[in-house]
């Protein structure tokens, strides 16, 4: 008899536990994300500080900093978080109602055809792929999940559509396993503010986990989001704004430079991001900070998933 997926996993995560044990290492979670330790350990003390005034900081700033996305169930996330790639979490909250009531599970989505779908999602960017991916998705939950989404990474990205960071988001807010979804804006942030150096997703992906405790993990994915969309935008971010100030090596020297409310060479250094590139919209509820100072937001509606939506998975 063949084992099922979750069977499968478990072996494999005894078998990672037995070795890291025999290592010394750190045993993996059962979302598939190591825990990282050794990595804290070798942050400099004054650094580790930094960190801990950083993660303080946002924590005041975005009390309530949550998903963006309107989700009750994990499907309804998966289908969500799927739609988002390259639209905004505003568009996608469109969409979702009459779909999620058409469709709340993958049994009911698949009665649809691929026209039928794409019909009630065709306001939201490349809705044809999605519509053809979202179907294979709901097949493969079918066929081989017993119409549930699993809780592990390596079983989530086999489904079309879903990408680390998809995978990554679904853990996180549907099943609380601690993740970091790293999507533009966590991209940009994190390295401006010196918590990474790394190039691609999965580095910074990386750098966060090893620098920030685990049990802060899928909180500092929403700080990050959230100061993304409100302080530290792609274009003109608002240093002279921000509280993070002091502890940003980037908004430092962006003061410096005389580029304290505009994109400018130190910046471009920083970040990777050439000026006068298009700034990221502000996909959910809130509002920009005020010149006064900045005031803590909270977000509009329910139950919401992340602000991620810009960014492909």
């Amino acid at each position: 008899m063949k084992a099922s997926g979750e069977q499968a996993q478990a072996r494999r995560d005894a078998a990672g536990a037995a070795a890291a044990k025999a290592k010394g290492n750190p045993q993996p979670r059962p979302g598939g994300t190591p825990v990282r330790t050794e990595g804290q350990d070798l942050v400099p003390p004054e650094e580790r500080r930094r960190i801990a005034r950083i993660r303080a900081t946002l924590a005041r700033m975005y009390p309530d900093a949550t998903t963006a996305l309107n989700w009750r169930t994990p499907f309804e996330l998966l289908v969500a978080t799927i739609l988002s790639a390259q639209t905004t979490d505003a568009a996608v909250n469109q969409v979702t109602p009459a779909l999620f009531a058409r469709c709340p599970t993958p049994a009911a989505m698949l009665e649809l055809t691929e026209d039928e779908l794409g019909a009630m999602i065709r306001t939201i960017g490349l809705w044809r792929n999605k519509a053809r991916n979202l179907l294979a998705a709901c097949r493969i939950l079918v066929e081989r999940h017993g119409g549930q989404v699993p809780r592990t990474r390596e079983e989530l990205v086999q489904l079309p559509g879903v990408g680390r960071k998809t995978a990554n988001v679904v853990l996180s807010n549907a099943f609380g396993i601690p993740a970091i979804a790293v999507d533009t804006h966590v991209f940009r942030v994190a390295r401006r503010l010196g918590l990474a150096s790394g190039t691609t997703p999965e580095r910074v992906e990386q750098e966060l986990m090893e620098k920030i405790p685990e049990a802060e993990w899928s909180r500092a994915h929403h700080w990050l989001i959230w100061h993304g969309r409100r302080i530290c935008h792609a274009r003109n971010p608002r240093c002279d704004l921000c509280a993070l100030r002091p502890d940003c090596p980037t908004g430092q020297a962006r003061l410096a430079a005389g580029n304290g409310d505009g994109t400018g060479p130190a910046e471009a250094a920083a970040t990777g991001t050439p000026p006068g590139a298009p700034d990221q919209p502000v996909a959910s509820g809130g509002r920009r900070p005020a010149a006064g100072g900045w005031r803590a937001v909270k977000p509009r509606g329910g139950p919401a998933r992340d602000g991620h939506g810009p960014a492909a998975n």
